[in-house]
């Protein structure tokens, strides 16, 4: 019984077969690994909010803000608020209103070096009424 030479694959194709999967590998893995950083890297930003609503939470009561800075560290995160007077074009302190604005800029740092900055502004009662 001769042998039949068509039968099987040549090494060639059996190489080939193996860079075609050894590619498809590597594009998963490459996949994988850029969700786990983005993944990370959302749960680090959601960390550095929730310390920032912490800290807006925990603020004094408007009548008792004061200008000047508070710190400290939650869970790891400094952070740093800055009690400043808002300044807007046709905005001023002595513009004769009941209430003036102030710019509270808290400023949190993630272990990692990665900050966030959250700008509001709290109505505070003129001293003049």
């Amino acid at each position: 019984m001769p042998l039949d030479r068509t039968a099987g694959f040549t090494l060639i194709e059996a190489l080939v077969a193996l860079a075609i999967v050894a590619v498809s590998l590597t594009s998963i893995g490459t996949l994988i690994a850029s969700t786990a950083r983005a993944a990370h890297s959302i749960e680090a930003r959601l960390a550095r909010l929730e310390t920032a609503r912490a800290i807006l939470t925990a603020l004094p009561a408007r009548n008792q803000l004061v200008p000047g800075t508070l710190t400290g560290a939650i869970a790891d995160h400094p952070w740093r608020v800055d009690v400043i007077p808002f300044a807007a074009q046709g905005i001023t302190a002595s513009s004769g209103g009941q209430w003036v604005p102030q710019s509270v800029v808290v400023t949190i740092q993630a272990p990692s070096g990665a900050a966030m900055k959250v700008n509001t502004i709290r109505l505070v009662r003129s001293a003049s009424k």
